[in-house]
């Protein structure tokens, strides 16, 4: 484990680069075989902050040269793998005038990288895993949740989109589960996760520790998480997919809307999809359908791009500050969003989050090789 002296440095190699009071968020270790990443930010649910998403880097480069580590694994202390991104902080210099775009472009870089490396990666999801935690989880080649696993991907409720690679993974969900979860913020627990692949294996959390220590011991990723699969442990998986398939299926967002309205009566799921858009900011529901529709169709590096032309334009628009203010700050849970509804929308606002950024796109997105 990281001392306050020794360790993986921000610079990938071994050294002191990182700052002794940073390392309190985060461990990283090499045990026999197993590069391990405890995210150990506990009080605050694991968020991640800017010198987290740079150690993981660090310790990326570094064992990706390290022909003794074979696979990684990823785990969060506490009762949450991560509950997102620090949305304190990115309120604060927001509102200062000076939003943290390096925090997103790193961040962004981070969750690419996370999709293309050549080694297994292993999410250990024992608790809470939502946003900025869904994008450190969701891209590597395994995703293990235990009987405690929660998933959701929440920003529409605070004025913001599923971001973090949202774009990439959410549409490749069967049956239109990726605009359910895009568009309302559900969440789902590890039973409806396994059922759509959000998760690769179901772990009881009693045999995590086990399960960690087999992979320090052993090169064979796939076969260690086959031996300690249990999905009979999981919660039941309760959604009904062909149900979600009818009501998000629609290829525009009225028509969807117009589907789950015509459902609403009968359907306790469209009743619910229904008062949750309503209660979310109307800019990030129609900001979010675009993106799922078009990242369908797009690598994910592309889709990190997108991404970070939409970040940019909400950083510099009203909506996602208002929404941390209402759930965050103030804790009031009223946020008032412009427009108030969706029908106050114009088809030219969406559009404008999409548009090039020229010289300030973002660059060094890792690609598939």
């Amino acid at each position: 484990m990281l001392t306050a002296n020794e360790g993986i440095g921000c610079n990938g190699k071994t050294g002191s680069a990182v700052k002794p009071d940073e390392r309190q968020d985060i461990a990283i270790e090499a045990r026999g075989a197993l590069g391990l990443i405890t995210l150990t930010r506990e009080a605050a649910l694991n968020a991640l902050t800017h010198s987290m998403v740079r150690q993981i880097s660090a310790a990326l480069d570094a064992w990706e040269q390290d022909d003794n580590i074979r696979h990684i694994a990823i785990r969060g202390r506490g009762r949450a793998f991560s509950a997102g991104g620090d949305l304190l902080d990115l309120y604060n210099s927001g509102r200062a005038g000076t939003p943290n775009y390096s925090f997103f472009q790193d961040e962004y870089r981070l969750n690419a990288r996370l999709g293309v490396f050549p080694k297994p990666i292993v999410a250990l999801i024992n608790g809470i895993v939502m946003g900025g935690g869904g994008g450190v989880a969701v891209h590597g080649r395994y995703r293990v949740m235990t009987e405690n696993a929660v998933f959701s991907m929440p920003e529409v409720g605070i004025g913001f989109f599923p971001d973090v690679g949202g774009s990439y993974f959410l549409p490749r969900l069967p049956n239109r589960t990726g605009h359910y979860l895009g568009l309302t913020g559900a969440r789902i627990r590890s039973g409806d996760a396994h059922s759509v692949g959000i998760a690769t294996h179901i772990v009881p959390a009693d045999n995590l520790a086990e399960l960690t220590t087999a992979l320090t011991r052993e090169a064979d990723t796939g076969a260690v998480l086959a031996r300690f699969h249990a999905p009979h442990i999981a919660p039941d998986a309760v959604l009904d997919q062909n149900e979600i398939n009818r009501l998000f299926g629609a290829e525009s967002l009225p028509g969807v809307l117009s589907a789950l309205e015509a459902a609403r009566a009968r359907s306790d799921l469209a009743a619910s999809s229904i008062k949750a858009i309503a209660r979310n900011s109307p800019t990030s529901v129609a900001v979010a359908f675009r993106q799922i529709r078009d990242g369908a169709k797009m690598t994910l590096a592309d889709c990190m791009r997108m991404e970070y032309r939409i970040l940019v334009r909400m950083l510099q628009g009203r909506d996602f500050y208002e929404g941390i203010r209402a759930v965050i700050v103030d804790k009031t849970n009223d946020p008032r969003w412009q427009p108030d509804g969706l029908g106050g929308l114009e088809e030219a606002a969406i559009d404008a989050f999409f548009a090039p950024l020229g010289a300030e796109e973002l660059a060094g997105v890792p690609e598939q090789p």
